[in-house]
């Protein structure tokens, strides 16, 4: 975990991490929100709307902007004051994906940083992007 605080953090900054999507996290993610779109639960009904499989939460593969900034850039001393999320293509089961963020701005009046974030596929290809505001601790 990053301890970066606002002093730390210089606009252009840029940190990043991968992670492989389970069906068990797509278990967890209908556990915690009772989501039961047959998109994201039944092989066939995805495969009849021509995905190669189910499709993964749009929000689960936001969710990993949470740990972008509460893990790698801030790290430790952030707070999320929002996220903004745009779904660009849909995500797999068994995708790897690569989350980034780069500093924006820094506002040491509010003591907050704007991060543009990416998330990729194995393939390269964006899947989200993201808009974050997170309170950094001076």
């Amino acid at each position: 975990m990053n301890s970066y605080t606002l002093a730390d953090i210089t606009p252009g900054m840029t940190e990043s991490f991968t992670v492989t999507v389970t069906a068990e996290m797509m278990d967890a993610f209908y556990a915690i929100t009772g989501d039961n779109s047959p998109i994201h639960m039944s092989e066939e009904y995805a495969a009849g709307r021509g995905y190669p499989g189910r499709v993964v939460y749009g929000m689960l593969g936001a969710s990993f902007f949470s740990t972008l900034a509460g893990v790698y850039l801030p790290g430790e001393h952030c707070l999320l004051h929002s996220v903004e999320s745009k779904f660009a293509k849909p995500i797999f089961i068994g995708d790897t994906l690569t989350i980034t963020g780069k500093v924006d701005e820094v506002n040491e009046v509010f003591g907050e940083i704007t991060i543009k974030a990416t998330i990729t596929n194995q393939d390269g290809k964006k899947v989200t992007r993201g808009v974050i505001k997170a309170g950094v601790a001076k």
